[in-house]
C-alpha cells in the first residue's frame, strides 16, 4: 500500500499484514510513466525480496483487486524446479492489450510468479532497469522488461485470467482452458458472474464450489445423450450448458462471446476463438447455473444446477423435437480425489435422463482407453 488503510482498520486478522511500499521519489528524474505509480509498484518486488527471502522458493504478485486461487497455484508452481529461472504467467485475452504492452508480458492483473533465483537477479539489477525504461506504461511492463534483459522468457500458465473484456463473461468461464484456475482479475468491471446476484454474492458463490474441490473448479467436460442427440457442455462449479442437437468438443471447447472486447482497436479482438451467440434452437444452449454442493455420495461429491431463465426459444427440429425445455436442474457427481487437468485427457461423463422427469444426473469418471467423445 502506498498509505496508512485507516478506512480499513480494525484490520481483520483472517487477511495478510499490510506493509506501506517505500517513497520512490529518488526515481523523479526517470519517471516518465504516464502512470505515476508505476516505478513504486515496479520496487515492490524488491521490497518484499528485502523482507522475505529465507527459505522462499516464489515470489507471485498480483493486483489487490485479483482473487487468487492459492491451492491450485501452489501446485501448479510444485511443477517446476523453483531453483532455476521462471518467469510464469499469463497474456491479456485482449488482442489489443497485448500489442499496446507486449505478447512476452505477464500482465499484473491477473499475477504472476517468479522464481527465487530470478527474483534475486531482479533485485540486485533493479535500479539500472528502471533508469533504462523510464516511459513504459506499466509496472508489469517494466519488470517484463527488466526480466528479459536477464535473458529470462515467459513460461505462459493458461490458469491466470487479467479479464480484459466487458460484460457478461459466463461465455469464457464456462469454456475454460485445460489447465487450473489460478486467478480472476477485474470482476469489478464486467457484469456478477451470476444471475441474481451481485459481485460480492457472486464471487462468495463461486467459493462454495472452490472449497468443495479447487482443483475441479472451471475444468469443463463434455458428454452426450445419445438417445436424444444431447450435447452437454460442463464447468464445473459454474455452469452446464445443454444443446438440443451434437456438436463435438472441438466446438464446444470455444468459448461462447457472451462478453464484448475491451477495445476494438486492433483485429482480431481476443487471442482465442469464439463462437458468436445463435438464436438458432438448435444452437443456443439451455443454462444452467451452480446452485450448491448437495452432499457427499460415498466417493463422490454432488453438485447442482438450475436453470437460469425460462426457455424463449422453439425446440430444435432437425432433431427430431427433442425439447429440454422441461429439465430444470442437473445434478453432477464428481470423484472426490483431486482432478490434474495438465497432461490429462479432459475428464469424461455419463448422463442419465428418464424421460418426463425435470432433472438429469452427469456423472464424471476417468476416460477409457481410445475412447472418443462423443
Amino acid at each position: 500500500m502506498d498509505r496508512f488503510p485507516k478506512e480499513f482498520l480494525p484490520w481483520p486478522p483472517s487477511s495478510p499484514p499490510f506493509r506501506i511500499s517505500q517513497d520512490t521519489s529518488r526515481y523523479k528524474q526517470y519517471d516518465k510513466h504516464p502512470n505515476p505509480q508505476a516505478i513504486r509498484m515496479a520496487h515492490l518486488i524488491l521490497e518484499t525480496f528485502k523482507a522475505e527471502n529465507e527459505g522462499v522458493r516464489w515470489y507471485v504478485l498480483a493486483d489487490d483487486d485479483t482473487v487468487v486461487f492459492i491451492n491450485n497455484l501452489e501446485n501448479v508452481l510444485a511443477r517446476y524446479d523453483h531453483s532455476k529461472y521462471f518467469y510464469i504467467g499469463m497474456n491479456s485475452e485482449s488482442h489489443a492489450s497485448n500489442v499496446y504492452h507486449s505478447f512476452s508480458m505477464a500482465f499484473g492483473g491477473a499475477g504472476y510468479a517468479l522464481s527465487y533465483p530470478l527474483a534475486k537477479a531482479l533485485v540486485n539489477n533493479l535500479d539500472v532497469c528502471i533508469k533504462r525504461y523510464p516511459t513504459l506504461y506499466g509496472s508489469d511492463h517494466i519488470l517484463q522488461s527488466c526480466v528479459a534483459d536477464l535473458g529470462v522468457s515467459l513460461t505462459l500458465e493458461k490458469g491466470f485470467h487479467q479479464i480484459d473484456v466487458h460484460s457478461d463473461i459466463s461465455g469464457l468461464l464456462s469454456a475454460h482452458p485445460q489447465s487450473p484456475l489460478l486467478s480472476l482479475h477485474h470482476l469489478d468491471f464486467v457484469n456478477p458472474i451470476f444471475p441474481y446476484m451481485n459481485q460480492n454474492e457472486s464471487l462468495y458463490h463461486l467459493m462454495k464450489g472452490a472449497k468443495t474441490d479447487e482443483s475441479r473448479l472451471l475444468q469443463q467436460s463434455i458428454c452426450y445423450y445419445k438417445p436424444k442427440n444431447w450435447s452437454f457442455s460442463l464447468s464445473w462449479g459454474y455452469t452446464v450448458q445443454l444443446y438440443e442437437a451434437s456438436f463435438p468438443p472441438s466446438i464446444l471447447q470455444r468459448p461462447l462471446q457472451t462478453f464484448t472486447p475491451w477495445s476494438k482497436s486492433v483485429w482480431p479482438l481476443f487471442i482465442f476463438n469464439t463462437r458468436i451467440p445463435s438464436k438458432n434452437p438448435c444452437e443456443a444452449p439451455h443454462v444452467f447455473f451452480f446452485d450448491s454442493v448437495e452432499n457427499r455420495s460415498g466417493d463422490h461429491f454432488i453438485t447442482s444446477y438450475s436453470r437460469s431463465k425460462t426457455p424463449s426459444f422453439p425446440p430444435c427440429l432437425s432433431n427430431g423435437n427433442h425439447s429440454a425445455d422441461n429439465v430444470s436442474k442437473i445434478y453432477v457427481l464428481s470423484p472426490t480425489w483431486k482432478h490434474d487437468p495438465i497432461g490429462n485427457r479432459r475428464e469424461c461423463c455419463d448422463i442419465m435422463h428418464i424421460t418426463g422427469t425435470n432433472t438429469t444426473e452427469i456423472k464424471l469418471r476417468n476416460c477409457l482407453e481410445n475412447e472418443i467423445v462423443p
